[in-house]
């Protein structure tokens, strides 16, 4: 069944699951804007990309998460290794790296990576609906 979705949905079903999963990590730098020595995360959209639909590369040392506090709180993101620390713009006497402008901008951008897939997957099943079916409705 899952190559019968890969087939027909492309590679909009594991960007869905990476644009939701990256719009977690923005949330989590939003809620995190005013604490101490918090350094911002973002989701590396390509190479988690390719991590998940199995085209990465296969060369180099992977990760071994032995409990979920390994990765500060990430380890059941997929492609968590494709997560990096993001570069301050504006460096702040408590350490912390959140710029709260930069990151609801990248939010709103995610929100709309994640509908452009969305709609693409509902037209796909709308398309198997009236072929199924012979009309529009």
């Amino acid at each position: 069944m899952s190559n019968f979705t890969d087939n027909m949905f492309g590679i909009h079903t594991q960007a869905l699951g990476l644009w939701q999963k990256r719009a977690e990590v923005i949330s989590s730098n939003l809620a995190n804007a005013d604490t101490p020595d918090y350094k911002a995360r973002d989701v590396d959209f390509r190479q988690a990309l390719a991590a998940a639909s199995g085209s990465g590369e296969s060369g180099g040392l992977q990760m071994t998460a032995t409990s979920e506090k390994d990765l500060g709180g990430m380890g059941a993101i997929p492609g968590h290794e494709s997560l990096a620390y993001r570069v301050a713009s504006q460096p702040t006497m408590d350490g912390n790296t959140v710029d709260t402008q930069v990151e609801q901008a990248q939010f709103a951008g995610n929100a709309v990576h994640y509908q452009a897939s969305l709609s693409f997957i509902t037209a796909q099943i709308r398309m198997m609906r009236t072929a199924i079916n012979g009309s529009s409705s």
